[in-house]
Protein backbone atom coordinates (compact mmCIF):
# COMPACT_ATOMS: atom_id res chain seq x y z
CA UNK A 1 0.00 0.00 0.00
CA UNK A 2 2.81 2.41 0.93
CA UNK A 3 4.61 1.56 -2.33
CA UNK A 4 1.41 2.23 -4.27
CA UNK A 5 0.95 5.58 -2.56
CA UNK A 6 4.60 6.44 -3.24
CA UNK A 7 4.25 5.59 -6.94
CA UNK A 8 1.03 7.62 -7.14
CA UNK A 9 2.74 10.60 -5.50
CA UNK A 10 5.68 10.34 -7.87
CA UNK A 11 3.28 10.16 -10.79
CA UNK A 12 1.45 13.27 -9.61
CA UNK A 13 4.76 15.08 -9.12
CA UNK A 14 5.91 14.10 -12.61
CA UNK A 15 2.63 15.26 -14.11
CA UNK A 16 2.87 18.57 -12.27
CA UNK A 17 6.43 19.05 -13.50
CA UNK A 18 5.47 18.33 -17.10
CA UNK A 19 2.52 20.69 -16.81
CA UNK A 20 4.80 23.41 -15.40
CA UNK A 21 7.24 22.96 -18.29
CA UNK A 22 4.42 23.19 -20.84
CA UNK A 23 2.98 26.28 -19.12
CA UNK A 24 6.33 28.06 -19.12
CA UNK A 25 7.08 27.07 -22.72
CA UNK A 26 3.67 28.29 -23.94
CA UNK A 27 4.68 31.77 -22.88
CA UNK A 28 8.46 31.51 -23.22
CA UNK A 29 8.63 30.36 -26.85
CA UNK A 30 6.61 33.25 -28.32
CA UNK A 31 8.43 35.74 -26.08
CA UNK A 32 11.82 34.28 -27.00
CA UNK A 33 10.87 34.62 -30.66
CA UNK A 34 9.79 38.18 -29.93
CA UNK A 35 13.14 38.96 -28.31
CA UNK A 36 14.89 37.43 -31.30
CA UNK A 37 12.81 39.67 -33.54
CA UNK A 38 13.77 42.65 -31.42
CA UNK A 39 17.46 41.81 -31.65
CA UNK A 40 17.16 41.13 -35.36
CA UNK A 41 16.34 44.79 -35.94
CA UNK A 42 19.68 45.74 -34.42
CA UNK A 43 21.44 43.10 -36.49
CA UNK A 44 19.83 44.41 -39.67
CA UNK A 45 20.96 47.93 -38.81
CA UNK A 46 24.56 46.79 -38.27
CA UNK A 47 24.56 44.70 -41.45
CA UNK A 48 23.22 47.62 -43.48
CA UNK A 49 25.53 50.33 -42.17
CA UNK A 50 28.40 47.84 -42.35
CA UNK A 51 28.08 48.09 -46.14
CA UNK A 52 28.63 51.83 -46.12
CA UNK A 53 32.05 53.23 -47.08
CA UNK A 54 34.43 53.05 -44.08
CA UNK A 55 32.29 50.44 -42.35
CA UNK A 56 34.31 50.51 -39.10
CA UNK A 57 33.35 54.18 -38.55
CA UNK A 58 29.70 53.55 -39.47
CA UNK A 59 29.42 50.50 -37.20
CA UNK A 60 31.18 52.36 -34.40
CA UNK A 61 28.84 55.36 -34.74
CA UNK A 62 25.76 53.14 -34.60
CA UNK A 63 27.18 51.23 -31.64
CA UNK A 64 27.94 54.34 -29.59
CA UNK A 65 24.63 55.95 -30.58
CA UNK A 66 22.70 52.94 -29.39
CA UNK A 67 24.85 52.74 -26.25
CA UNK A 68 23.92 56.27 -25.18
CA UNK A 69 20.27 55.98 -26.25
CA UNK A 70 19.64 52.64 -24.54
CA UNK A 71 21.85 53.47 -21.59
CA UNK A 72 19.17 56.00 -20.62
CA UNK A 73 16.03 54.74 -22.40
CA UNK A 74 16.39 51.35 -20.72
CA UNK A 75 15.60 53.07 -17.42
CA UNK A 76 12.13 53.85 -18.77
CA UNK A 77 11.73 50.32 -20.11
CA UNK A 78 12.65 48.92 -16.70
CA UNK A 79 10.25 51.32 -15.00
CA UNK A 80 7.38 49.55 -16.77
CA UNK A 81 8.42 46.12 -15.44
CA UNK A 82 6.14 46.49 -12.43
CA UNK A 83 3.33 45.72 -14.89
CA UNK A 84 4.53 42.10 -15.01
CA UNK A 85 3.90 41.75 -11.28
CA UNK A 86 0.65 43.70 -10.94
CA UNK A 87 -1.09 42.50 -14.12
CA UNK A 88 -0.13 38.83 -13.62
CA UNK A 89 -1.26 38.91 -9.97
CA UNK A 90 -4.58 40.46 -11.04
CA UNK A 91 -4.99 37.90 -13.83
CA UNK A 92 -4.24 35.01 -11.46
CA UNK A 93 -6.81 36.36 -9.01
CA UNK A 94 -9.41 36.84 -11.78
CA UNK A 95 -9.57 40.62 -11.22
CA UNK A 96 -9.27 42.11 -14.70
CA UNK A 97 -10.50 45.50 -13.59
CA UNK A 98 -7.44 45.84 -11.39
CA UNK A 99 -5.25 44.78 -14.32
CA UNK A 100 -6.77 47.57 -16.43
CA UNK A 101 -5.90 50.08 -13.72
CA UNK A 102 -2.29 49.00 -14.12
CA UNK A 103 -2.53 49.45 -17.90
CA UNK A 104 -3.80 53.02 -17.49
CA UNK A 105 -1.09 53.76 -14.96
CA UNK A 106 1.56 52.34 -17.26
CA UNK A 107 0.48 54.51 -20.20
CA UNK A 108 0.55 57.63 -18.04
CA UNK A 109 3.97 56.69 -16.70
CA UNK A 110 5.33 56.06 -20.21
CA UNK A 111 4.18 59.44 -21.50
CA UNK A 112 5.55 61.25 -18.47
CA UNK A 113 8.91 59.45 -18.54
CA UNK A 114 9.58 59.83 -22.27
CA UNK A 115 10.01 63.62 -22.16
CA UNK A 116 12.44 63.51 -19.22
CA UNK A 117 14.46 60.67 -20.71
CA UNK A 118 14.69 62.39 -24.11
CA UNK A 119 16.22 65.45 -22.43
CA UNK A 120 18.66 63.22 -20.54
CA UNK A 121 19.76 61.48 -23.75
CA UNK A 122 20.32 64.79 -25.52
CA UNK A 123 22.26 66.11 -22.54
CA UNK A 124 24.52 63.03 -22.63
CA UNK A 125 25.93 63.80 -26.10
CA UNK A 126 28.96 65.72 -24.75
CA UNK A 127 30.08 62.51 -23.01
CA UNK A 128 31.47 61.32 -26.34
CA UNK A 129 33.83 64.28 -26.44
CA UNK A 130 34.89 63.84 -22.82
CA UNK A 131 35.78 60.20 -23.55
CA UNK A 132 37.91 61.36 -26.49
CA UNK A 133 36.09 59.21 -29.02
CA UNK A 134 37.54 59.80 -32.48
CA UNK A 135 35.86 62.78 -34.22
CA UNK A 136 34.62 60.71 -37.18
CA UNK A 137 32.87 58.16 -34.98
CA UNK A 138 31.56 60.85 -32.61
CA UNK A 139 30.00 62.83 -35.45
CA UNK A 140 28.21 59.76 -36.82
CA UNK A 141 26.94 58.81 -33.35
CA UNK A 142 25.48 62.28 -32.71
CA UNK A 143 23.60 62.33 -36.02
CA UNK A 144 22.23 58.85 -35.26
CA UNK A 145 21.06 59.76 -31.74
CA UNK A 146 19.25 62.96 -32.77
CA UNK A 147 17.01 61.01 -35.13
CA UNK A 148 16.59 58.07 -32.73
CA UNK A 149 15.25 60.38 -29.99
CA UNK A 150 11.90 60.60 -31.79
CA UNK A 151 11.38 56.87 -31.29
CA UNK A 152 11.47 57.01 -27.47
CA UNK A 153 7.74 57.56 -26.84
CA UNK A 154 6.54 54.77 -29.17
CA UNK A 155 9.20 52.49 -27.65
CA UNK A 156 7.87 53.01 -24.11
CA UNK A 157 4.23 52.64 -25.20
CA UNK A 158 5.13 49.40 -26.98
CA UNK A 159 6.68 48.20 -23.71
CA UNK A 160 3.50 48.97 -21.75
CA UNK A 161 1.22 47.17 -24.21
CA UNK A 162 3.54 44.18 -24.42
CA UNK A 163 3.78 43.77 -20.65
CA UNK A 164 0.00 43.99 -20.32
CA UNK A 165 -0.43 41.25 -22.93
CA UNK A 166 2.22 39.13 -21.17
CA UNK A 167 0.49 39.61 -17.84
CA UNK A 168 -2.84 38.31 -19.17
CA UNK A 169 -1.00 35.41 -20.88
CA UNK A 170 -1.86 36.51 -24.43
CA UNK A 171 1.53 36.58 -26.11
CA UNK A 172 0.84 35.26 -29.62
CA UNK A 173 0.61 38.71 -31.26
CA UNK A 174 3.97 39.83 -29.86
CA UNK A 175 6.31 37.70 -32.03
CA UNK A 176 4.16 38.28 -35.12
CA UNK A 177 4.32 42.03 -34.66
CA UNK A 178 8.08 41.96 -34.09
CA UNK A 179 8.74 39.76 -37.11
CA UNK A 180 6.73 42.08 -39.35
CA UNK A 181 8.40 45.12 -37.74
CA UNK A 182 11.68 43.69 -39.02
CA UNK A 183 10.29 43.93 -42.53
CA UNK A 184 9.41 47.57 -41.89
CA UNK A 185 12.92 48.19 -40.56
CA UNK A 186 14.59 46.34 -43.44
CA UNK A 187 12.62 48.28 -46.03
CA UNK A 188 13.36 51.52 -44.22
CA UNK A 189 17.09 50.79 -44.15
CA UNK A 190 17.08 49.95 -47.84
CA UNK A 191 15.23 53.15 -48.70
CA UNK A 192 16.86 55.63 -46.34
CA UNK A 193 20.44 54.39 -45.84
CA UNK A 194 21.40 53.95 -49.49
CA UNK A 195 18.68 56.06 -51.14
CA UNK A 196 16.10 54.60 -53.51
CA UNK A 197 13.29 56.19 -55.51
CA UNK A 198 12.45 59.65 -54.16
CA UNK A 199 14.49 59.13 -50.98
CA UNK A 200 18.06 60.45 -50.82
CA UNK A 201 20.90 58.41 -49.34
CA UNK A 202 21.02 59.38 -45.66
CA UNK A 203 23.64 56.93 -44.38
CA UNK A 204 23.54 56.30 -40.63
CA UNK A 205 20.77 58.87 -40.11
CA UNK A 206 18.61 56.84 -42.48
CA UNK A 207 19.09 53.74 -40.34
CA UNK A 208 17.81 55.65 -37.29
CA UNK A 209 14.81 56.86 -39.33
CA UNK A 210 14.02 53.25 -40.26
CA UNK A 211 14.12 52.32 -36.57
CA UNK A 212 11.69 55.16 -35.78
CA UNK A 213 9.21 53.85 -38.37
CA UNK A 214 9.49 50.32 -36.99
CA UNK A 215 8.83 51.45 -33.40
CA UNK A 216 5.77 53.44 -34.37
CA UNK A 217 4.52 50.32 -36.12
CA UNK A 218 5.21 48.19 -33.01
CA UNK A 219 3.31 50.48 -30.66
CA UNK A 220 0.33 50.80 -33.01
CA UNK A 221 0.01 47.05 -33.61
CA UNK A 222 0.17 46.09 -29.93
CA UNK A 223 -2.35 48.79 -29.07
CA UNK A 224 -4.69 47.11 -31.56
CA UNK A 225 -3.91 43.69 -30.00
CA UNK A 226 -4.83 44.95 -26.52
CA UNK A 227 -8.12 46.34 -27.80
CA UNK A 228 -8.90 43.12 -29.64
CA UNK A 229 -8.15 40.82 -26.68
CA UNK A 230 -9.64 42.97 -23.93
CA UNK A 231 -12.40 45.15 -25.37
CA UNK A 232 -12.94 46.79 -21.99
CA UNK A 233 -9.26 47.70 -21.59
CA UNK A 234 -9.86 51.37 -22.35
CA UNK A 235 -13.56 51.52 -21.41
CA UNK A 236 -12.93 53.41 -18.15
CA UNK A 237 -9.55 54.79 -19.08
CA UNK A 238 -8.39 57.66 -16.90
CA UNK A 239 -5.17 58.66 -15.16
CA UNK A 240 -4.71 56.54 -12.03
CA UNK A 241 -2.16 58.35 -9.90
CA UNK A 242 -2.22 55.80 -7.08
CA UNK A 243 -1.45 52.98 -9.48
CA UNK A 244 1.31 55.01 -11.13
CA UNK A 245 2.92 55.43 -7.72
CA UNK A 246 2.61 51.68 -7.12
CA UNK A 247 4.21 50.99 -10.50
CA UNK A 248 7.06 53.35 -9.71
CA UNK A 249 7.59 51.67 -6.33
CA UNK A 250 7.89 48.27 -8.05
CA UNK A 251 9.50 49.46 -11.25
CA UNK A 252 12.12 51.84 -9.89
CA UNK A 253 14.37 49.12 -8.41
CA UNK A 254 13.89 47.07 -11.59
CA UNK A 255 14.72 50.13 -13.68
CA UNK A 256 17.85 50.74 -11.61
CA UNK A 257 18.79 47.07 -11.98
CA UNK A 258 18.45 47.17 -15.76
CA UNK A 259 20.19 50.55 -15.89
CA UNK A 260 23.14 49.14 -13.91
CA UNK A 261 23.38 46.21 -16.32
CA UNK A 262 22.91 48.04 -19.59
CA UNK A 263 24.81 51.07 -18.31
CA UNK A 264 27.96 49.06 -17.67
CA UNK A 265 27.85 47.65 -21.20
CA UNK A 266 27.39 51.19 -22.52
CA UNK A 267 30.38 52.43 -20.51
CA UNK A 268 32.44 49.51 -21.75
CA UNK A 269 31.42 50.34 -25.33
CA UNK A 270 32.45 53.96 -24.79
CA UNK A 271 35.80 52.89 -23.30
CA UNK A 272 36.44 50.55 -26.21
CA UNK A 273 35.67 53.51 -28.47
CA UNK A 274 38.84 55.17 -27.16
CA UNK A 275 40.91 52.21 -28.39
CA UNK A 276 40.23 52.78 -32.10
CA UNK A 277 37.65 52.00 -34.77
CA UNK A 278 38.73 48.36 -35.28
CA UNK A 279 38.47 47.50 -31.57
CA UNK A 280 35.08 49.20 -31.37
CA UNK A 281 33.76 47.44 -34.47
CA UNK A 282 34.95 44.03 -33.19
CA UNK A 283 33.40 44.73 -29.79
CA UNK A 284 30.12 45.67 -31.49
CA UNK A 285 30.08 42.51 -33.60
CA UNK A 286 30.86 40.22 -30.66
CA UNK A 287 28.40 41.94 -28.34
CA UNK A 288 25.66 41.83 -30.96
CA UNK A 289 26.23 38.12 -31.59
CA UNK A 290 26.26 37.33 -27.85
CA UNK A 291 23.11 39.41 -27.41
CA UNK A 292 21.35 37.30 -30.04
CA UNK A 293 21.83 34.19 -27.88
CA UNK A 294 20.56 36.22 -24.91
CA UNK A 295 17.14 36.67 -26.51
CA UNK A 296 15.96 33.18 -25.54
CA UNK A 297 16.82 33.53 -21.81
CA UNK A 298 15.24 36.99 -21.89
CA UNK A 299 12.01 35.53 -23.25
CA UNK A 300 12.08 32.74 -20.67
CA UNK A 301 12.70 35.35 -17.97
CA UNK A 302 9.54 37.21 -18.96
CA UNK A 303 7.66 33.90 -18.94
CA UNK A 304 9.02 33.17 -15.47
CA UNK A 305 7.87 36.57 -14.20
CA UNK A 306 4.27 36.22 -15.37
CA UNK A 307 3.99 32.46 -14.62
CA UNK A 308 5.29 32.92 -11.08
CA UNK A 309 3.14 36.04 -10.70
CA UNK A 310 -0.02 34.31 -11.87
CA UNK A 311 0.56 31.42 -9.44
CA UNK A 312 1.11 33.88 -6.60
CA UNK A 313 -2.08 35.74 -7.52
CA UNK A 314 -3.98 32.43 -7.48
CA UNK A 315 -2.50 31.54 -4.06
CA UNK A 316 -0.48 28.62 -5.46
CA UNK A 317 2.92 29.12 -3.85
CA UNK A 318 4.11 25.64 -4.73
CA UNK A 319 3.21 26.22 -8.36
CA UNK A 320 5.12 29.50 -8.29
CA UNK A 321 8.29 27.72 -7.10
CA UNK A 322 7.88 25.03 -9.74
CA UNK A 323 7.46 27.58 -12.55
CA UNK A 324 10.64 29.39 -11.50
CA UNK A 325 12.72 26.21 -11.40
CA UNK A 326 11.45 25.06 -14.79
CA UNK A 327 12.46 28.38 -16.31
CA UNK A 328 15.94 28.19 -14.77
CA UNK A 329 16.47 24.64 -16.07
CA UNK A 330 15.45 25.65 -19.60
CA UNK A 331 17.83 28.62 -19.60
CA UNK A 332 20.82 26.61 -18.38
CA UNK A 333 20.30 24.02 -21.13
CA UNK A 334 20.08 26.75 -23.77
CA UNK A 335 23.16 28.62 -22.59
CA UNK A 336 25.33 25.48 -22.62
CA UNK A 337 24.42 25.04 -26.29
CA UNK A 338 25.17 28.67 -27.16
CA UNK A 339 28.56 28.46 -25.43
CA UNK A 340 29.49 25.54 -27.67
CA UNK A 341 28.39 27.46 -30.79
CA UNK A 342 30.46 30.53 -29.85
CA UNK A 343 33.52 28.34 -29.31
CA UNK A 344 33.12 26.25 -32.46
CA UNK A 345 31.91 28.83 -35.02
CA UNK A 346 33.37 32.22 -34.03
CA UNK A 347 34.88 33.11 -37.40
CA UNK A 348 31.70 32.26 -39.28
CA UNK A 349 29.65 34.34 -36.85
CA UNK A 350 31.93 37.38 -37.09
CA UNK A 351 32.16 37.05 -40.87
CA UNK A 352 28.39 37.45 -41.17
CA UNK A 353 28.71 41.04 -39.92
CA UNK A 354 31.71 42.37 -41.84
CA UNK A 355 34.33 41.44 -44.43
CA UNK A 356 37.10 43.37 -42.65
CA UNK A 357 39.70 40.73 -41.64
CA UNK A 358 41.02 42.92 -38.80
CA UNK A 359 37.57 43.19 -37.24
CA UNK A 360 36.83 39.48 -37.72
CA UNK A 361 40.09 38.33 -36.09
CA UNK A 362 39.58 40.48 -32.99
CA UNK A 363 35.88 39.60 -32.75
CA UNK A 364 36.80 35.88 -32.69
CA UNK A 365 38.84 36.49 -29.52
CA UNK A 366 35.98 38.36 -27.84
CA UNK A 367 33.45 35.66 -28.78
CA UNK A 368 35.63 33.13 -26.98
CA UNK A 369 35.33 35.21 -23.80
CA UNK A 370 31.57 35.52 -24.36
CA UNK A 371 31.32 31.72 -24.39
CA UNK A 372 32.65 31.67 -20.81
CA UNK A 373 29.87 33.82 -19.35
CA UNK A 374 26.82 32.46 -21.17
CA UNK A 375 25.48 30.33 -18.28
CA UNK A 376 26.03 33.11 -15.75
CA UNK A 377 24.28 35.60 -18.03
CA UNK A 378 21.30 33.29 -18.44
CA UNK A 379 21.07 32.57 -14.72
CA UNK A 380 21.00 36.22 -13.74
CA UNK A 381 18.24 37.19 -16.15
CA UNK A 382 15.92 34.24 -15.46
CA UNK A 383 16.36 34.48 -11.68
CA UNK A 384 15.57 38.19 -11.94
CA UNK A 385 12.36 37.37 -13.81
CA UNK A 386 11.27 34.74 -11.28
CA UNK A 387 11.92 37.13 -8.38
CA UNK A 388 9.98 39.87 -10.20
CA UNK A 389 7.00 37.53 -10.30
CA UNK A 390 7.13 37.53 -6.48
CA UNK A 391 7.31 41.30 -6.41
CA UNK A 392 10.99 41.30 -5.38
CA UNK A 393 12.74 43.81 -7.62
CA UNK A 394 15.19 45.18 -5.04
CA UNK A 395 17.49 42.19 -4.61
CA UNK A 396 18.54 42.01 -8.30
CA UNK A 397 19.21 45.76 -8.17
CA UNK A 398 21.70 45.31 -5.31
CA UNK A 399 23.45 42.37 -6.98
CA UNK A 400 23.74 44.25 -10.28
CA UNK A 401 25.15 47.34 -8.57
CA UNK A 402 27.81 45.39 -6.68
CA UNK A 403 28.59 42.89 -9.44
CA UNK A 404 28.85 45.24 -12.41
CA UNK A 405 29.99 48.51 -10.89
CA UNK A 406 31.77 47.34 -7.76
CA UNK A 407 33.66 44.40 -9.28
CA UNK A 408 33.28 43.89 -13.05
CA UNK A 409 33.93 47.41 -14.37
CA UNK A 410 36.89 48.25 -12.07
CA UNK A 411 38.46 44.86 -12.83
CA UNK A 412 37.92 45.30 -16.56
CA UNK A 413 39.33 48.84 -16.52
CA UNK A 414 42.43 47.66 -14.67
CA UNK A 415 42.99 44.78 -17.06
CA UNK A 416 42.38 46.99 -20.10
CA UNK A 417 44.41 50.08 -19.32
CA UNK A 418 46.80 49.06 -16.55
CA UNK A 419 47.67 45.54 -17.69
CA UNK A 420 47.50 46.40 -21.39
CA UNK A 421 44.88 43.80 -22.43
CA UNK A 422 42.75 46.35 -24.30
CA UNK A 423 39.17 45.38 -25.07
CA UNK A 424 39.86 41.81 -23.90
CA UNK A 425 40.44 43.12 -20.38
CA UNK A 426 37.08 44.89 -20.32
CA UNK A 427 35.39 41.70 -21.49
CA UNK A 428 37.11 39.65 -18.78
CA UNK A 429 35.69 42.10 -16.24
CA UNK A 430 32.18 41.63 -17.67
CA UNK A 431 32.67 37.87 -17.56
CA UNK A 432 33.55 37.95 -13.84
CA UNK A 433 30.54 40.16 -13.05
CA UNK A 434 28.04 38.00 -14.96
CA UNK A 435 29.22 34.78 -13.32
CA UNK A 436 29.03 36.36 -9.85
CA UNK A 437 25.57 37.88 -10.34
CA UNK A 438 24.16 34.74 -11.97
CA UNK A 439 25.29 32.44 -9.18
CA UNK A 440 24.21 34.93 -6.51
CA UNK A 441 20.68 35.49 -7.82
CA UNK A 442 20.19 31.76 -8.41
CA UNK A 443 21.01 31.30 -4.73
CA UNK A 444 18.48 33.98 -3.75
CA UNK A 445 15.79 32.21 -5.77
CA UNK A 446 16.73 28.87 -4.21
CA UNK A 447 16.17 30.28 -0.72
CA UNK A 448 12.88 31.90 -1.77
CA UNK A 449 11.58 28.71 -3.41
CA UNK A 450 12.68 26.59 -0.45
CA UNK A 451 10.81 28.81 2.00
CA UNK A 452 7.52 28.78 0.14
CA UNK A 453 8.62 31.58 -2.25
CA UNK A 454 8.25 34.26 0.38
CA UNK A 455 11.00 36.85 0.08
Amino acid sequence: MNLRRKNAAEGESGSATRAAIRAVLRIALPLALAELGWMAMGVVDILMVGRLPDSAVAIGGASLGNAIFFGIAVFGIGLMSGLDTLVSHAFGAGDMRDGRRSLAGGIGLALGASASLALAIYAALPVLGLLQVTPEVRGQAEVYIRMLLWSLTPLLLYTVFRRYLQGIHFVRPVPFVLVTANLVNLAGNWLFVFGHGPFPAMGLKGSALATLCARIYLAGCLLAAVKWRDRAAFGEFRPDWARMVQLIRLGLPAAMSVAFEVGVFCVVTALVGTLGAVSLAAHTVALNAASLSYTVPLGISSAAAVSVGRAVGAGDRRGAARAGWMAIGLVVAWEVMTSVCLLVLPRQIAGAYTSDDRVISFAVTLLGIAALFQVGDGLQVVATGALRGLGNTRTPMVWNLVGYWGIGLPLGYWLCFERGLGARGLWYGLCAALLLIGIGLAGVWRRAAGSGVNT
